[in-house]
């Protein structure tokens, strides 16, 4: 099967419940955020930037739990802001287990292995050599971790820890091959961690899945390679969506990096032209999501947005309309179903009811949709539970060629620091203006919103020292 039977049974049997009694309007993905610290900043992130002075605040667990509840969706995402910051993270994933939820752990890879070093430490014994011992060997532990994990102490035994489940998914960002993302993300060496993070999960034993969002610069055939490099890792499936171009993340463009946010967002025909292939991604990879949903993305049909089959719940709670607009937020799930009017959003006819939708083609508000059967066209039923129940496409054999493909950027010293860095070995260089890829404009305020810039920072700041010193010599 393409995805785990309990997970496809679990979901089919809640749209059947539903249908059967007629709920005109339910969950399907709890899209939970119980933060929106991060510690990196994602061109093109809304959340960040919409969230700015939330960005300490945090959902109580149990508050966390009671959404999961309320709403009743057999998957929950959690979300941010970067999730493995928020201080019960583990034991908010045990409780949704406890609720015997489908979990999906969205994360940007940074601290998978500190989760995963603890879970180590926590269920250690002799029997667990021969992983550790090949952890060591591909460089995913270090020898000193691997001591550490070995004399775990009593606290560390009894810790609260991500075990690999079959009803939880890592989800981890990946946005392209190691130049882009890491220009995405505005760091240096994160791709690098992301694919360390992945290959320890596999060999412990989690479920490892992507989340990749494309924009108008996005390569086409980059996508293509980077799936084929994930497939000969033997991630488990792919979450690929149009990117939205929320009005936070445009001024934040704008502002900060001097650019047109109409070069960077997709417009709904560019969409279709960067998703071309995806139905023939959909059969050569395990990509997460309808073929009904694919078929729309290629252009091939339209869907109606049902963005109340993936609601948000957040810090201010009930997020509305959608994960990716918002004209309110609400105490209630019901509350917020009651009161918000669906039908002045999304696209009908070709003819968007609100301006923010016309270009909008993001999984979080038409992925339900194909499963749902809006618009429903014969045989759609059909081609749901044939790719569902369908055969896993098979990993994609590792080779040296998609090794080099992959690690194009800081590994091989072209990433989007580079010239920054050569400023500092390099006077003239600095005097010529060489900087960052993101710092063309001199902006570079991201501390009065508290996150981590300390890389990109510190290289400036050397860079400054260099063209000071070559103006006013001692």
């Amino acid at each position: 099967m393409r995805f785990p039977l309990a997970q496809t049974v679990k979901i089919a049997s809640h749209i059947i419940k539903h249908k059967v009694s007629r709920t005109p309007k339910f969950a399907m993905v709890l899209q939970l955020e119980p933060l929106h610290t991060c510690n990196l900043t994602c061109t093109g992130c809304g959340r960040i930037r919409e969230y700015s002075t939330n960005l300490k605040d945090m959902v109580p667990l149990e508050q966390c739990l009671a959404a999961a509840t309320e709403c009743d969706a057999p998957m929950v995402s959690i979300c941010g802001g970067e999730p493995l910051i928020y201080p019960k993270i583990e034991e908010l994933i045990a409780g949704l287990h406890a609720q015997g939820r489908f979990i999906y752990v969205c994360t940007n890879g940074v601290f998978m292995r500190k989760k995963m070093r603890d879970y180590l430490a926590a269920v250690y014994s002799p029997k667990l050599e021969p992983q550790l011992n090949r952890l060591v060997q591909e460089q995913l532990v270090t020898e000193k971790e691997a001591e550490a994990i070995r004399k775990a102490d009593g606290a560390a035994k009894t810790k609260v820890v991500i075990r690999p489940n079959t009803w939880m998914y890592w989800n981890v960002h990946v946005d392209g091959l190691e130049y882009t993302h890491d220009l995405i993300v505005e760091r240096e060496g994160v791709f690098k961690e992301c694919i360390a993070a992945i290959k320890m999960a596999k060999i412990l034993g989690y479920q490892c899945a992507t989340n990749t969002t494309v924009y108008k610069e996005t390569d086409v055939q980059e996508l293509e390679d980077m799936f084929k490099f994930l497939s000969s890792l033997e991630v488990d499936g792919h979450t690929i969506s149009p990117g939205y171009d929320y009005d936070a993340a445009k001024k934040d463009m704008a502002k900060r990096l001097g650019r047109d946010p109409k070069d960077f967002f997709l417009t709904r025909d560019m969409t279709r032209q960067k998703f071309a292939k995806i139905e023939d991604w959909g059969q050569m990879f395990t990509i997460i999501g309808t073929p009904v949903y694919q078929e729309f993305l290629a252009g091939k049909r339209e869907l109606t947005c049902t963005a109340w089959a993936i609601p948000t719940y957040n810090v201010r709670g009930w997020k509305a309309p959608c994960y990716l607009m918002t004209d309110g937020h609400y105490k209630g799930y019901q509350e917020m179903l009651r009161e918000v009017k669906w039908e002045n959003y999304g696209v009908v006819d070709g003819k968007a009811r609100d301006p923010r939708c016309e270009h909008c083609m993001v999984h979080c508000g038409y992925d339900p949709s194909g499963a749902l059967g809006t618009n429903y066209q014969s045989g759609d039923n059909w081609k749901n539970i044939r790719y569902n129940f369908g055969s896993k496409p098979k990993p994609i054999q590792a080779t040296p060629e998609l090794q080099t493909l992959a690690y194009n950027g800081v590994s091989i010293g072209k990433g989007h620091l580079a010239e920054a860095k050569a400023a500092i070995n390099s006077p003239r260089a600095a005097m010529n203006g060489a900087q960052s890829v993101f710092q063309r404009n001199g902006h570079h305020d991201h501390d009065e919103a508290g996150l981590d810039t300390t890389q990109r920072d510190e290289l400036l700041a050397k860079v400054d020292a260099v063209r000071k010193s070559e103006v006013n010599p001692e």
